[in-house]
């Protein structure tokens, strides 16, 4: 078996790149410029050899490489000499991790020359052959050359470790290694053929005798038992445990060591590999998926037309179980179907694997399909799709003409069942819910006859009676968990039938139970986004920047959701200025509103009109489409906003703990700041939409504000005559003390236009100059120069990873600095991206930036919008892929680009008998008082209950022995003595209500419940004039635009979650 997060949860059909961090913790091959061995001899790469077939050449020779043997290639062990006296704890831990990289390379090595001479070379020389010698070059394709590759690699290692004490460095190494062309294609010819070689590899074992028997023995033989699949799995997971063992150095390796920026630079050479291999094998799963899917149908039919057409890209492709229910919800039966969703259409697939003949023996096909692998079963229109969850009003169809029937079931028929009713299959849970509401509102009545008594009776008062009602309310809440639980891992699917014969349309339900919640969210949220990208703008919404125009935009592109109109008075002309998002969890959400909707929470969109006054519009976010819920006027233009999230504890100063803690209403919630022009520093609470000013100031000499940040210490703003202003962080309720005078720092003569709060310090822009300042004292470091031109000013910074990307206020380029050595790392023309898009256009200006997720976001001033990746990790963020171009843009210039993400609800996958145990530990804390224990099983009391149908409906009560009163009871009274104050059965039947005694106990488990993970929600805003569609020749798309040419328009992209 493939270890434990090499691959993720796919099937050897769908292998990725994971993370592995194993005890043999390897280094990927690395050699420098010149190799020092005479027989290293490689080949120069041939951009014809990526695909392979059992009827190609031989390796050699696809390769271009000279014959050199194994044998031939003897690189020095690589050994570290006794560690020497004085050395800090950092160079302790960085020689052992040198260690790791030489003790794993050396065994990886090893493997390799494992594959080829106790595996390869033998089946070649075997007589008669157990393997052909086209399947063996098949199944060991491209071993030689990575065994080649690594063996390099050991040569320049042994002189480097050799030399370690006196020079600490191996990150150019890595640098030098990976960023050859070389080792991307020989690996991803290894990843892409490894499948093609696991299939050869099962079906040898199935059909010939001989060959499982040689590698039974070749196993046994070995001496750590390690299989022929353990050894050929090792190339794949190479470059995860590289980045994972660079990560640990660069950890471990100082600012200002020589060996750090080539780390980084290594950390992003790797990184930037294995998404490319990520990406190769992603399509190439892809087309197998879709050829097989093809194989399946006939030729003349219309769907093996539309696969073919090469139109189709494949989205999500799993193993479902689809469940059948009948009219009183049991289960009629259940089989695994596999499911395929493509950009437009939906298809449903039977699994052909015959597991045993009528003898009983295996068959071949159980491992490795003979004939077709699938049989379509029903494909359908992805528009047409419409997903229906438990309990869900059937408002996103008609009810009335549309008749519902289950798929698998027998027809319905007019007799017996009740018009236009919908079966929602195991079991009625919203039907019993409701039921459980009108039960409450009938004891709630009976509570209050129980008020009208004039007895005093132990068993029968308001006490008991509200316990009762708190019992029913617990039921609720159960209920409301199992309808949650129910849609956790069910896929409930609503698709178009043929009309019956008076011409009513038939939908069917089709019900999947997926493996785990993570698959369920990501089924509900692919279909939703697939069918948005089917809509007119995004057809296509995105083209890659080649020069043939061919390359479609990858499956994780981010789709236009809306445009909208940023303010809702259209008549005031009012301009953008800033935006943020506040986040803020909707608990109210149901399951696969979550997987739908934009990252929960408001917009803030600030702006104004040049001597007319400001105004904020708030959009929430918690629904597919925004909507405005309040708008309020301002002094003046909004120039810039800034989030400030509720401060974490180690970011509190200290001095500061005691108010705090001793005042919980003190505590400082989520703020947004809002900068004018008119130099007021306006401070709102987000916590909900009252837009309750809690805190206002003026700018020293009323400057206007142009730029806001927060760092752990200060409120810092950046003000039009060059002054940095900061205010400091308080305890209370308003995080920042704006009464008082703040600290003035003068950072040039021109107007601070932007700032940036890293880990520890401040960097801001004064015409071309930065200055690095110290976050907690806000002393100046030093200052550089971004721009040689003086007339130049930097206007955007944005931080990923080690470095900082810059944009300025004339020119088409970005440039990127170190942010610890300040090093110029690479400079972009964004205009070379769009020429394409904007012939003849010479001049093209950055205007915004940003960078999320391995994304960097460029805006220009033509209003198209240039999409560029980056790395995400701990690296350099370079830019090495040519990028994507936005068909939709504005009209004029992009003002701002914003990111709104939100965490969704971890408990969305928590196991439903954490929850059950959560609130009730939660509702145990509410009551406060002691409980006593439930009854035994083996006791009398509990013999009696559990005999009895029904839940104890009880809730704080566990007996009313303590309460005043006479036990109303057919039986005689309790002795004296109150020994037999414990009751029996008279005295749990006046709680017996349901039909579960565990039910109000805890809530039933979910088998398939995955482990808890946090589920990203990410969308993108630009703010700009107007809307445009670059891609239509009238420069508008065919729908109807919301907004005019000169209206101010907010355009929202959402990503698929991040699961």
């Amino acid at each position: 078996m493939l270890p434990s997060g090499a691959w993720g949860k796919r099937k050897p059909r769908g292998l990725r790149l994971g993370w592995v961090r194993s005890d043999a913790r390897g280094v990927m091959w690395a050699s420098q410029e010149g190799y020092p061995h005479p027989h290293a001899v490689v080949r120069c790469p041939s951009s014809s050899s990526s695909s392979v077939s059992c009827s190609g050449d031989s390796e050699e020779e696809d390769m271009g490489l000279l014959e050199v043997s194994v044998s031939d290639i003897k690189p020095p062990a690589p050994e570290l000499g006794p560690m020497p006296d004085g050395l800090s704890p950092q160079q302790v831990v960085r020689r052992h991790i040198l260690g790791s990289i030489v003790q794993s390379e050396g065994s990886y090595v090893e493997s390799l020359k494992r594959i080829l001479q106790d595996y390869r070379n033998p089946l070649m020389e075997m007589e008669p052959k157990a393997l052909s010698a086209r399947k063996c070059q098949v199944v060991f394709f491209r071993v030689r050359e990575i065994l080649h590759c690594h063996s390099m690699f050991q040569i320049a290692l042994s002189s480097r470790v050799a030399e370690w004490d006196s020079t600490e460095k191996i990150g150019d190494l890595f640098v030098a290694s990976f960023s050859k062309s070389m080792v991307l294609d020989v690996y991803s010819d290894y990843v892409n053929n490894f499948t093609n070689a696991m299939s050869i590899i099962k079906k040898a074992c199935l059909t010939k005798p001989t060959f499982l028997e040689f590698l039974k023995r070749r196993q046994v033989c070995s001496p750590d038992r390690v299989t022929l699949y353990g050894l050929m799995v090792k190339p794949i997971q190479r470059f995860p445990q590289f980045i994972l063992l660079l990560q640990d150095m660069l950890k471990n390796t100082p600012r200002g060591h020589p060996d750090r920026l080539s780390l980084q630079l290594a950390l992003t050479e790797l990184e930037t590999l294995a998404e490319k291999l990520n990406e190769q094998k992603r399509l190439a799963d892809q087309v197998a998926e879709i050829q097989q899917l093809t194989k399946s149908v006939s030729d003349r039919s219309s769907l093996n037309k539309l696969l073919t057409s090469g139109q189709r890209q494949l989205l999500l492709c799993e193993t479902l179980t689809e469940t059948v229910y009948g009219d009183r919800g049991q289960l009629i039966k259940s089989k695994e179907r596999r499911v395929f969703l493509l950009n437009d259409m939906l298809v449903c697939a039977n699994i052909n694997f015959k597991p045993a003949n009528h003898r009983g023996q295996l068959e071949i096909s159980s491992l490795v399909p003979l004939g077709p692998k699938y049989v379509v079963k029903w494909n359908t229109a992805l528009p047409q799709v419409q997903v229906v969850e438990v309990g869900q009003d059937g408002g996103t169809y008609d009810k009335d003409n549309v008749l519902i029937q289950h798929a698998g079931a027998k027809k319905a028929s007019a007799v017996g069942q009740a018009p236009n009713k919908v079966y929602l299959g195991p079991p009625r849970l919203f039907q019993e819910l409701q039921d459980l509401q009108k039960d409450l509102a009938v004891v709630e009545q009976i509570t209050l006859l129980v008020s009208t008594l004039h007895g005093t009776y132990q068993n029968l008062n308001m006490t008991v009676a509200q316990d009762w009602c708190l019992a029913l309310q617990r039921l609720m809440r159960v209920k409301e968990e199992e309808i949650h639980s129910a849609n956790k891992c069910r896929l409930r699917l609503l698709l178009p039938g043929k009309p019956d014969k008076s011409g009513r349309p038939i939908s069917f339900m089709v019900v999947f139970i997926t493996p785990n919640p993570l698959s369920k969210i990501s089924w509900v949220n692919r279909l939703h986004l697939a069918k948005i990208g089917l809509r007119e703008e995004n057809q296509p919404g995105w083209l890659c920047s080649d020069e043939d125009k061919k390359s479609k935009a990858p499956f994780w592109c981010p789709i236009l959701a809306c445009c909208i109109p940023a303010f809702s008075s259209r008549a005031l002309s009012l301009q953008l200025g800033a935006m943020v998002h506040s986040p803020v969890n909707c608990p109210l959400l149901g399951f696969s509103a979550v997987s739908t909707s934009l990252p929960q929470g408001y917009l803030w969109v600030g702006g104004g009109q040049e001597g007319a006054g400001g105004q904020v519009e708030i959009f929430s976010l918690n629904r597919p489409s925004p909507r405005t819920v309040k708008s309020f006027p301002l002094a003046a233009p909004v120039l810039c906003m800034e989030y400030i999230p509720e401060p974490e504890e180690e970011e509190a100063p200290a001095g500061d703990e005691s108010g705090t803690a001793a005042d919980p209403s003190a505590t400082a919630h989520p703020t947004i700041c809002l900068g004018l022009q008119d130099g007021s520093i306006l401070l709102y609470g987000s916590v909900d939409t009252g837009t309750q000013c809690l805190a206002t100031c003026r700018s020293p000499g009323l400057q206007p504000v142009l730029c806001l940040r927060h760092s752990p210490f200060h409120l810092l703003a950046g003000l039009q005559d060059g002054t940095l202003a900061a205010y400091p962080r308080t305890s209370g309720g308003v995080p920042w003390d704006l009464e008082s005078p703040p600290m003035c720092l003068t950072v040039g003569q021109g107007p601070i236009r932007t700032l940036l709060s890293l880990e520890d310090t401040v960097w801001a822009s004064c015409g071309p100059q930065v200055t690095v300042l110290d976050a907690s004292t806000l002393q100046t470091q030093q200052s550089f120069e971004a721009q040689q031109d003086e007339a130049v000013s930097v206007t955007h910074m944005v931080k990923a990873g080690s470095g900082v990307w810059m944009a300025f206020s004339s020119g088409s380029s970005i440039r990127l600095f170190h942010t610890e050595t300040l090093e110029h790392l690479q400079e972009i023309n964004i205009a070379t991206r769009t020429t394409f898009l904007l012939p003849g256009q010479k001049h093209l200006c950055v205007t915004s930036l940003l960078i999320c997720h391995g994304l960097l976001w460029v805006g220009t001033d033509q209003g198209v919008i240039v999409l560029l990746p980056v790395p995400r990790l701990e690296g350099i963020p370079k830019i090495t892929g040519k990028g994507m171009v936005s068909l939709n843009g504005h009209c004029g210039p992009v003002s701002f680009l914003a990111v709104a993400t939100s965490i969704l609800a971890p408990d969305i996958l928590r196991s439903d008998q954490e929850e059950a145990e959560g609130s009730r530990a939660e509702e145990d804390k509410q009551d406060g008082q002691t409980h006593e224990p439930a009854p035994a099983p083996d006791s009398h009391m509990g013999r009696e209950l559990t005999r009895k149908k029904g839940v104890l409906l009880q809730y704080r009560l566990r007996s009313t022995a303590h309460l005043p009163g006479l036990l109303l009871s057919m039986r005689e009274p309790a002795s004296a003595d109150g020994s037999a104050l414990e009751h029996s059965e008279e005295d749990g039947s006046i709680y017996e209500m349901a039909d579960d005694p565990d039910v109000w106990v805890r809530s039933r488990p979910c088998a398939r419940d995955a482990h808890r993970k946090e589920i990203c929600s990410m969308a993108i805003i630009s703010g700009g004039q107007g809307y445009r569609n670059f891609g239509s020749p009238s420069g508008s798309s065919g729908r109807p635009a919301p907004c005019g040419e000169t209206d101010s328009t907010l355009l929202i992209w959402q990503v698929p979650l991040m699961l």
